[in-house]
């Protein structure tokens, strides 16, 4: 990454830079599993092909930024403000995907996963090295629809989360705008640990959360500092997933899920997923499969089992619907 350097203008970002990836990415779709559905408070997709993040930063940098990055020529403009603007532009090459390694992949046996790789060179593992970020969302997704995951997430940040810094949150309701562009709500920050202990167990209740997820995230927040320090564990493994597991609720799908896209693991894979098994056994072999067939299906790429999953998921395949939808539930009016 080039220097950073300061504006004084207003709404101008307080730090400005360009990040030049080695070889071709693909933004959006390397940064697609951080948003949580199209009204996720904390992401949101510009009509320029730029992403808006708003982050809080920890180590020896504590604060708060919103990042946007735009892909422009073979290279992205990133943009932040806030107080942790400087600590944010640092993890912007690995939330892009640099230090992912795809070199060993082998496609050659497959010609699905072979003409995706072809055809998508610039997707990418991201690594936000934002452990609760990522498991908090997920524990809320947990046995329900995207749908309704979606929906809470969206009541408690909007509710409990603080307006991120820039043009999309604070700056934009400073000036009088309440919806600051493309029709949305303040982007806002994801919630810290204390913010999550403090929502009434009620308004968990009314974002259609029940008790036992909304638990889960409480003992998540309550050991915060120690999930985050898995970060320093590397890409993922064994350590890793064994010390997100000793969170009561938190099983092998939440533990992938959040390994994924804090981590950056290249081989977390969702087992247990509602439709993954069977998406992927539709793809590589022609028919539905179960977990224990996705293991041995994916073994031969093992350590590499989540790059598999990733190239089927933006081949375009989908598999023929034949079973029924997984049903909306709403638990608040209980």
């Amino acid at each position: 990454m080039s220097s950073p350097t300061a504006s004084p203008q207003v709404h101008a970002p307080e730090l400005e830079t360009v990040y030049r990836p080695r070889g071709r990415l693909d933004l959006r779709a390397t940064l697609a599993p951080h948003r949580r559905g199209p009204g996720d408070p904390c992401t949101r997709l510009d009509e320029n092909g730029g992403v808006w993040i708003a982050l809080r930063t920890a180590g020896e940098s504590p604060g708060v930024a919103t990042l946007l990055l735009t892909p422009v020529s073979g290279e992205v403009r990133v943009r932040a403000w806030g107080s942790g603007a400087s600590a944010a532009l640092s993890t912007v090459p690995e939330l892009l995907g640099e230090g992912d390694d795809w070199s060993d992949l082998d496609t050659s046996g497959h010609p699905l996963l072979a003409d995706s790789a072809r055809r998508n060179p610039g997707l990418r593992l991201t690594r936000s090295g934002r452990v609760l970020d990522a498991l908090a969302p997920a524990v809320i997704e947990q046995r329900v629809t995207s749908v309704e995951a979606f929906r809470a997430w969206r009541i408690l940040v909007t509710a409990y989360g603080e307006l991120a810094p820039g043009p999309l949150g604070s700056g934009a309701v400073a000036h009088g705008r309440a919806r600051p562009a493309f029709g949305h709500a303040p982007l806002r920050l994801p919630l810290t640990p204390e913010q999550w202990r403090r929502i009434p167990s009620w308004e968990w209740h009314r974002a259609g959360v029940d008790p036992g997820r909304s638990r889960t995230v409480l003992q998540a927040a309550t050991v915060a500092s120690g999930l985050e320090r898995t970060l320093a564990l590397g890409r993922g493994g064994d350590e890793v997933w064994r010390r997100l597991r000793t969170v009561n609720g938190v099983g092998v799908w939440t533990a992938a899920e959040t390994a994924q896209r804090a981590h950056g693991d290249p081989d977390a894979v969702s087992f247990g997923d509602y439709h993954l098994a069977a998406t992927i056994g539709w793809a590589l072999v022609g028919e539905p499969i179960d977990d224990d067939a996705l293991a041995e299906l994916l073994e031969p790429w093992r350590g590499q089992r989540q790059r598999v999953v990733r190239l089927v998921l933006a081949s375009g395949f989908r598999p023929p619907r034949r079973g029924p939808r997984m049903t909306i539930q709403d638990h608040r009016g209980y």
